[in-house]
């Protein structure tokens, strides 16, 4: 008897097929003015097919979100735990992840930006916590460049909105092969913040030689070894 395609090599590469092509079309159409009979017509899937996959259509909604948060996360949380980088330094790192997951799932951000208050109960209080501990991290950093001299003081959740503001709206007109990638739009969304919220006579000049030498270190780096479980498996 043929196996189910569930416990198959390939479901999981269906499933993330099924994610890319409802996040476009979720882009392009909205997620409430589509019908998840559009959502199989594009992936070529009947709608048993397509629940067998996905499970609902809000779960297609719940892993575009999952698909932008996720990595973003994690990327902020290593960020932020740089104990022997300078909280400026830190805010520069996370801008410029901030703009490469943008520009990396374009579809998947506006479907986010746009589309997550038709989540219910649980996954909406998810997402919003998702988003609570990322806004954290931001206003942690921001708060440790009041302290140690290098930004005025000023009310935490403003400046924290102000970043946000920089940077969640580039979506909406960025194109991923246009002139102005990730490192050049942060570096200039940095180089207008730091100014702005700078202690007087603060300067911030070095700022994109330390970057540099940052991503240098990071392209070069050997990749992580794998656990010793992993080695030993054939």
């Amino acid at each position: 008897m043929p196996r189910s395609p569930g416990h198959g090599p390939d479901f999981e590469i269906r499933r993330q097929q099924i994610i890319d092509k409802a996040a476009a079309l979720f882009a392009r159409k909205g997620y409430a003015a589509t019908g998840i009979a559009e959502v199989g017509d594009v992936v070529g899937l009947g709608r048993g097919a397509l629940y067998y996959y996905m499970g609902s259509k809000e779960n297609l909604l719940v892993e575009i979100q999952d698909r932008v948060m996720g990595p973003m996360l994690a990327s902020a949380h290593r960020i932020a735990d740089l104990e022997d980088v300078d909280p400026v330094l830190r805010l520069r790192m996370l801008s410029q992840t901030l703009l490469e997951n943008i520009l990396a799932r374009l579809d998947h951000v506006r479907v986010y930006e746009h589309d997550y208050r038709n989540l219910r109960g649980a996954n909406l209080a998810r997402l919003l916590d998702q988003r609570r501990e990322f806004e954290d991290i931001v206003q942690e950093l921001l708060v440790a460049a009041m302290d140690d001299g290098s930004f005025r003081k000023l009310d935490p959740r403003l400046a924290t909105l102000q970043f946000l503001n920089l940077h969640n709206h580039t979506y909406q007109w960025v194109k991923v092969d246009g002139a102005w990638n990730a490192r050049y739009l942060s570096s200039e969304y940095c180089t207008a913040f730091f100014r702005g919220l700078g202690s007087p006579g603060r300067q911030f000049d070095d700022i994109e030689d330390r970057m540099a030498e940052y991503l240098a270190v990071r392209e070069s780096a050997a990749p992580d070894p794998l656990p010793l479980s992993d080695l030993d498996r054939p």
